[in-house]
């Protein structure tokens, strides 16, 4: 069946990311060790609430000052919080080039609004896409099977006509289970091999 749209996560497939870049910065004007912020904001169960949007920025703001003893203001936070991005090029040319040839992308992605400020405002390619469901507005996360739901009402198509790339198995088999074609993303190699073959008649 012919795709009508691909559909992108972000983290691990468009842009790399390291937490731990962040626990850093941020352990370097709290009360709290390095080990400490970590266990409090990398992946853990207060940022699961935030990019499902259980709890608003400022709440998740004044939860994470807390836990961790941080002493300075919403600002310093989100800039050490969220610049732990850097471009995963192949990638971004390979959206750009379907873009070019008139296919819908979109971006799928279990995130959160301070990371996305960031990203929209440093990464232009950002912007090139079609459309984007991003869990902290739907609340709800990936593999949950309203998510899948939602992009496929959001995109105006569904089952094989939605070719889907992530990095996460259990994500891919969400997906999966709505019947639409799925890539694992492991390299930028395979991927882009795999989601050019899968389009060339689209």
């Amino acid at each position: 069946m012919k795709v009508r749209a691909v559909v992108f996560d972000l983290g691990k497939v468009l842009v790399d990311f390291d937490y731990g870049i962040a626990v850093r910065k941020l352990a370097g004007n709290s009360a709290a060790s390095v080990e400490e912020v970590g266990l409090a904001i990398d992946q853990s169960p207060l940022l699961f609430r935030y990019e499902a949007g259980q709890m608003s920025t400022q709440e998740f703001f004044d939860e994470a000052r807390r836990l961790i003893g941080f002493r300075g203001d919403f600002p310093e936070f989100a800039a050490a919080f969220a610049d732990i991005f850097s471009e995963l090029p192949e990638m971004i040319a390979l959206q750009a080039e379907l873009s070019g040839r008139s296919l819908p992308t979109f971006i799928l992605s279990n995130t959160n609004e301070i990371a996305v400020r960031h990203i929209r405002r440093h990464f232009p390619f950002f912007a090139n896409f079609t459309g984007y469901v991003l869990s902290y507005e739907q609340r709800t996360l990936k593999p949950h099977r309203k998510i899948y739901e939602l992009t496929e009402q959001q995109i105006g198509a569904r089952g094989r006509e939605i070719l889907f790339i992530d990095d996460r198995a259990e994500n891919v088999e969400g997906a999966s289970q709505l019947g639409w074609q799925t890539i694992c993303h492991r390299s930028a190699e395979e991927s882009v091999g795999q989601i050019r073959a899968l389009t060339r008649s689209s």
